[in-house]
């Protein structure tokens, strides 16, 4: 085992490691997969002798940042993750009013550090997800109507490919690799390893908006997607909101919207007067800095859940009909389920106003995303609350069109086309030049998922979620004859 494990650099983790049931972990904790090798690189180096090491050993590789894809794919059955979320370096310069991050730096640990200088910053929602991944999916967030998606602000990126080497990506360098990059999804054409943004101007405060309506039903969660497409066809850029209708264990059917806007709070209040005046809305809009703001918004996050989701893009009004049949779509939760959900994530703005052909993120023109998702909490309801799911999906998919590469479902039928549109054809012919043996993929990837014989003579019988073998004082770990120094 010693010398299946030459070359590689990092802090390593395998099936017999003590620590190995938590490392493997994702946040969307109802899937479950085995890697044969984790490896948590601290530079550059580290990824590229990753990167060789799979190669030699024919051994799939995934890509780890935040471990955020909703469908697991940063993770895979006897694969090697390559997780890079220990490399966190960050630089502002001032003067180009540019940031600097490794690629694994989390939507936290950005919000914390520019608004130390004064920025915000274009980033998601919850804390704990990977910016790198964020960003190269398109990148949502609170802040896109008035300064553009993630991948809008980046400037440049730099990947380890798929033979160990270094490559720069811009305007200038390898810009079909650059434009790619942008929209395209995380873990197609190489490991991030850094990225530069350029930061919106600074700020003193923004608004953070806040409205909750407990105690409804059917007939008003369909009135309240009528008020939010038509309060989105005139909507100040300045502010983007999520809302969403829903069906919890705790408040029932129930109904909220969040959001930053870029202004005074008594401004925001005049914007938001369509929702103020709907019936029992109980709301909090305040100034506050950037960084209170989406930390507040951030903190409603858990450190996992166990859910099944799927996304489509909205490009029309929903007739009457319509939004009573998707309010209907939440009336009842599936067996074991905790909460049920529609989401709404506001589009236009900056984000439209960049051509569709300037990125790979194809659905500029979107009014939103929509989001539907459950969440259960004892795996035995795992099986019945993706069963809801994809009998919903059918009439979710007949009114929408497309799906957020950010927001995955493994169960489309043409993920290339939905994702993509006609970027497709150009994204494919972009991964044969810059990963001709498709050395990065996974089940949704741009090339087709690898598998790999050779891998599956290492992998251990799995499930395997306690330690083989002494562990002697000095911490060194000994399993079946092969010894490793365990870092962790």
């Amino acid at each position: 085992m010693n010398d299946f494990l030459c070359g590689l650099t990092g802090d390593i983790v395998t099936p017999f490691d003590p620590v190995y049931s938590e490392a493997k972990q994702g946040f969307n904790r109802a899937i479950q997969l085995f890697p044969l090798i984790i490896v948590y690189c601290s530079d550059e180096r580290d990824v590229s002798n990753a990167v060789i090491w799979s190669r030699r050993n024919g051994v799939p590789i995934r890509i780890r940042s935040g471990g955020h894809n909703y469908e697991g794919y940063s993770n895979g059955n006897c694969t090697l993750v390559i997780d890079i979320s220990r490399m966190n370096y960050m630089y502002i310069d001032e003067c180009l009013n540019q940031l600097s991050v490794q690629g694994g730096v989390t939507n936290r640990q950005v919000y914390n550090f520019v608004s130390s200088k004064g920025y915000p910053f274009p980033g998601g929602t919850c804390p704990t997800v990977g910016v790198s991944g964020y960003s190269l999916g398109g990148g949502w967030g609170l802040s896109c109507r008035n300064f553009g998606l993630g991948c809008d602000s980046l400037e440049e990126i730099v990947l380890v490919n798929y033979e160990g080497a270094i490559i720069k990506a811009n305007r200038e360098n390898h810009c079909d690799l650059f434009w790619a990059c942008r929209g395209a999804g995380g873990g197609n054409f190489g490991v991030i390893v850094s990225m530069t943004f350029n930061l919106p101007p600074k700020v003193e405060n923004v608004t953070l908006i806040e409205i909750d309506y407990l105690n409804v039903d059917s007939q008003e969660q369909a009135e309240f997607l009528d008020t939010w497409q038509e309060w989105l066809k005139t909507a100040d850029k300045r502010i983007t909101l999520i809302s969403r209708i829903y069906n919890s264990a705790e408040d029932g059917l129930a109904m909220l919207v969040r959001g930053i806007f870029y202004g005074e709070a008594e401004a925001a209040k005049q914007i938001m007067a369509e929702f103020l005046a709907l019936d029992g809305a109980d709301y909090n809009i305040e100034s506050m800095t950037f960084l209170e703001a989406v930390t507040i918004i951030g903190s409603v996050y858990p450190p996992s859940e166990k859910f099944q989701s799927v996304s489509r893009f909205v490009f029309r009004d929903f007739t009457c009909v319509e939004r009573a049949k998707l309010a209907g779509l939440i009336r009842e939760r599936p067996q074991g389920s905790v909460f049920a959900g529609i989401s709404m994530y506001a589009l236009g703005g900056r984000v439209s106003e960049i051509g569709t052909d300037d990125t790979a993120f194809y659905y500029r023109h979107a009014n939103y995303i929509i989001w539907l998702e459950t969440i259960w909490e004892e795996s035995i309801y795992a099986e019945e609350n993706r069963k809801w799911t994809s009998n919903r999906f059918p009439y979710l998919k007949a009114i929408t069109t497309g799906s957020y590469v950010n927001f995955p479902y493994g169960r489309l039928p043409d993920y290339l086309k939905e994702y993509y549109g006609i970027h497709a054809n150009i994204l494919k012919n972009i991964k044969k030049i810059y990963d001709p043996l498709n050395i990065f993929s996974f089940p949704q990837g741009i090339g087709k998922s690898a598998c790999s014989n050779h891998a599956a003579l290492y992998c251990p019988t799995l499930p395997l979620d306690k330690t083989e073998g002494p562990i002697d004082q000095s911490g060194d770990i000994r399993h079946r004859g092969f010894r490793y120094v365990s870092k962790r």
